[in-house]
C-alpha cells in the first residue's frame, strides 16, 4: 500500500520519457508506486521503462497491446494499489514538489480532489505565467472554472484523486477527447475540490501529438463529447448554459479548422452541418466575452463563405507551426 499510484501511459515516447520518469522519481515527496504502461510502443520506451523498474522499486511496469491512451490508463487504475491516482502524460514533466503541493492540499483540505496550474511548453517560446490562486471550491464552481478555462482546465494530468472517484469511472476507449468525456463524471462526486494555480506541471505541446494531428475522422468525437457534456450541464447546472455552450461552439471551430487546413471540407459530409451549427450561433458567437477578436472576424467571414473563413485559419496554422518549429 501508498498514498500515491502515478500512471503513466507509455507509446512511442522514447525521445521524451527519460524526462518524464526522471521529473517523478525525483520528487520530494516520496510515498508512491509508478505504473507505467507500455501501450505496445513500437520502439524501445518499453524497453527503457523495464530498466526504470530495475533501478528503482517504486516503478512497476505493464506490458499491453496497443489499445490507445483511455486503454492504458484504465489498466493502470486496475492495478492501483495507492489511496490517490494521479495522471502523467509521457511526453510531459513536472516540479520536483508537484505531488507534495498536491497532497498536502487535499490532506490539509480534507477534499476529494486537488489541483494545481500547468505550464503551456511550446518550442522557443515562453509559457504563460498564471495569477496566483488558492481556493477550497464546490463542484459547481470548479466546472464554471473548467469551462472558463483561463486558470485551470479539464486535462487529467494536474490533479490528485481520491482513487475511489474512479470506483465507476474509466476512460472511453477510442475516444480522442478522453479528459472531457469523464470530467463531469468525476467532478459529481466531489465534495470538495482545492484548487492552487501554482504552475506544476509542464504540458509539452508537440507537432505529432494526438492533440496538434490534422483532421482525422476521430476528430469529430471533439464535437461528441462537448455535446454530452452540454447535455449533462443542462440537466444538472443549468446555469452553466452560456459556459458549456461556448465550448460547444469552440469544439465546433476547432474541427472545422482542422478540416479547412487539411482542404478535406469537400470531403467530409459533416462539414455542412458544423457550418451550419456555427452559423445559427452567430449571435451568441458575436456578443460572447469569452470568444476572442479573432474568433469573431473568423465568424464573419463564415457568414459569407466557407472559403474566406479558411484564409485566416491557414494563416493561423502555419503561425503556430512557425513558433514550434
Amino acid at each position: 500500500m501508498c498514498e500515491i499510484s502515478i500512471i503513466v501511459p507509455v507509446y512511442n515516447v522514447e525521445k521524451y520519457l527519460k524526462k518524464c520518469v526522471d521529473s517523478i522519481l525525483a520528487q520530494t515527496f516520496t510515498d508512491f508506486e509508478l505504473i507505467l504502461v507500455d501501450d505496445g510502443s513500437p520502439d524501445n520506451s518499453g524497453a527503457i521503462c523495464d530498466q526504470y523498474a530495475e533501478q528503482d522499486s517504486r516503478v512497476k511496469v505493464i506490458h499491453k497491446e496497443n489499445g490507445g491512451l483511455s486503454d492504458a490508463r484504465n489498466a493502470g487504475i486496475e492495478v492501483a494499489k495507492g489511496k490517490y491516482l494521479g495522471f502523467i502524460d509521457s511526453d510531459d514533466y513536472i516540479a520536483e514538489d508537484m505531488y507534495e503541493l498536491l497532497y498536502n492540499n487535499i490532506i490539509r483540505e480534507k477534499a476529494d480532489l486537488s489541483i494545481c496550474g500547468i505550464y503551456d511548453v511550446y518550442k522557443d517560446k515562453e509559457p504563460k505565467i498564471l495569477p496566483e490562486f488558492r481556493e477550497v471550491c464546490t463542484k459547481e464552481k470548479t466546472i464554471k472554472m473548467i469551462l472558463d478555462a483561463n486558470l485551470i482546465s479539464v486535462h487529467a494530468v494536474n490533479k490528485l484523486y481520491k482513487k475511489t472517484l474512479f470506483k465507476n469511472v474509466r476512460y472511453p476507449i477510442g475516444k480522442i477527447t478522453e479528459d472531457a468525456a469523464v470530467i463531469l463524471e468525476i467532478l459529481d462526486q466531489c465534495e470538495k475540490i482545492i484548487i492552487d494555480a501554482t504552475q506544476k506541471y509542464f504540458y509539452f505541446h508537440r507537432d505529432d501529438s494526438i492533440s496538434s494531428k490534422n483532421f482525422s475522422i476521430e476528430s469529430l468525437q471533439t464535437i461528441e463529447v462537448w455535446r454530452e457534456n452540454e447535455k449533462w450541464i443542462l440537466d444538472n447546472i443549468p446555469s452553466l448554459y452560456t459556459e458549456v455552450h461556448t465550448r460547444v461552439c469552440w469544439a465546433n471551430f476547432i474541427v472545422l479548422d482542422k478540416i479547412v487546413n487539411a482542404s478535406v471540407e469537400n470531403e467530409v459530409p459533416e462539414t455542412e452541418e458544423i457550418v451550419n451549427y456555427l452559423k445559427s450561433n452567430f449571435q451568441f458567437i458575436m456578443k460572447n466575452s469569452i470568444i476572442t477578436r479573432n474568433r469573431k472576424i473568423s465568424m464573419i467571414l463564415l457568414m459569407s463563405s466557407l472559403k474566406l473563413y479558411k484564409i485566416p485559419s491557414l494563416i493561423q496554422t502555419k503561425w503556430i507551426n512557425k513558433i514550434n518549429n
